[in-house]
């Protein structure tokens, strides 16, 4: 069969590869078309556009690269009509892919899945109207978002398990004993523990959290700073940053690092989870424009106490979240002293512990791909 799948970020460009390499063992004929990473390319097919072309965050961004936008949602239109796959599968990233959506319900092109669900409990529930009328299937890999789409909004979904946490403990059962190696690799001092800084994949998220993370760092002499880089973004971007800091960034090493990390500073979204994975503990540092404002809109426009993806799967505040009004470099400075040593770290480390459970054991994307295949087939 022919998949089309769309991915808009590098969260994204990995899940999507993981589900495409389930997706061939389920079905031998698999053909892929997409928008997309280097995860996913490197698992065949044919690339349509790299993510790095959709990547756009925040109202000044968007409204700047909006005809690029539209020319990107135009061609990917254009092109899922032209190939005509048996489905087509979005991976997170709704401003852009419920659009597409849409279009390929509207002109009766194919069905349409959903894995890795919008994660419209936080905010903007009204698109459920959408995904009612243009998703055939939803595919869910948080547990929460059951009771969620099918107990408030009677919309059916498939939990398949998060693989977030199947990724990270595949990484642990057939990682090395690394610590020596990474360190030597990367330059850093062999006495010094590890503080991961792990600012977002997006140009803009980088631009709003690294300063404020660097310089609420820069007098843990103890302390090694390790930025992890993200993929599409290059040195440079990052050197008008760091310069003047003593801090190291890393490339193709994000679950190196946090094996090897000793605490972490991290912009909300997955990472969040990632580290609760490696037993990490953490602070969730995400910068807003109009901290005052948007603290004030976020108690009343989120459907949802939390932020983090740690504490949503807890129901309750396991990590400290400084979002908008309560971001600060003060804030991050203490909160991450707080988590170095002591009473405070080691109730992180339990709260990780049962987020960890409630995750349990899974292996979504075989089981995202199953499914699919059987679904396809039936129809």
């Amino acid at each position: 069969m022919k998949y089309y799948l769309i991915a808009g970020e590098a969260s994204g460009d990995l899940h999507a590869s993981r589900l495409m390499r389930a997706l061939k063992d389920a079905d031998a004929a698999a053909q892929f078309r997409f928008f997309g990473g280097d995860l996913m390319a490197a698992e065949g097919g044919t690339r349509v556009k790299h993510y790095r072309e959709l990547a756009y965050m925040g109202f000044v961004p968007v409204l700047l690269h909006l005809p690029t936008i539209l020319s990107n949602m135009r061609k990917c239109k254009q092109d899922i009509a032209e190939w005509r796959p048996d489905v087509v599968i979005l991976v997170d990233y709704p401003g852009f892919n419920l659009d597409i959506a849409k279009y390929v319900k509207k002109q009766g092109l194919c069905p349409v899945y959903y894995y890795i669900s919008p994660k419209i409990w936080a905010w903007k529930e009204y698109r459920i109207k959408n995904i009612r009328r243009d998703v055939d299937e939803l595919f869910s890999i948080l547990p929460f978002e059951v009771s969620f789409f099918e107990g408030k909004h009677h919309y059916p979904i498939h939990y398949v398990g998060n693989p977030t946490k199947e990724e990270v403990d595949g990484f642990l059962a057939t990682a090395d004993e690394g610590r020596d190696r990474f360190y030597k690799l990367n330059d850093i001092p062999a006495e010094k523990p590890i503080v991961a800084l792990l600012c977002g994949s997006r140009r803009q998220e980088i631009k709003d959290n690294l300063p404020a993370m660097l310089e609420a760092t820069k007098d843990c002499a103890d302390y090694t700073m390790v930025v992890a880089g993200a993929p599409g973004i290059d040195r440079d971007y990052y050197g008008q940053f760091v310069e003047g800091y003593d801090v190291k960034v890393v490339y193709g090493q994000t679950y190196d690092l946090l094996a090897n990390a000793h605490a972490a500073l991290v912009t909300s979204g997955t990472a969040t989870l990632e580290a609760c994975c490696f037993n990490v503990p953490q602070v969730v540092c995400y910068e807003t424009p109009l901290p005052k404002l948007i603290g004030w809109l976020r108690k009343r426009v989120l459907k949802v106490e939390y932020v983090s993806l740690v504490n949503l799967v807890a129901d309750r505040e396991v990590v400290t979240e400084l979002v908008a009004d309560t971001f600060s470099i003060y804030n991050i400075k203490a909160e991450l002293q707080r988590i170095l040593s002591g009473t405070a770290r080691q109730q992180m480390l339990d709260g990780y512990a049962e987020v960890r459970r409630r995750l349990g054991e899974s292996r979504a994307p075989v089981k995202a791909a199953e499914t699919m295949v059987k679904l396809l087939n039936q129809k």
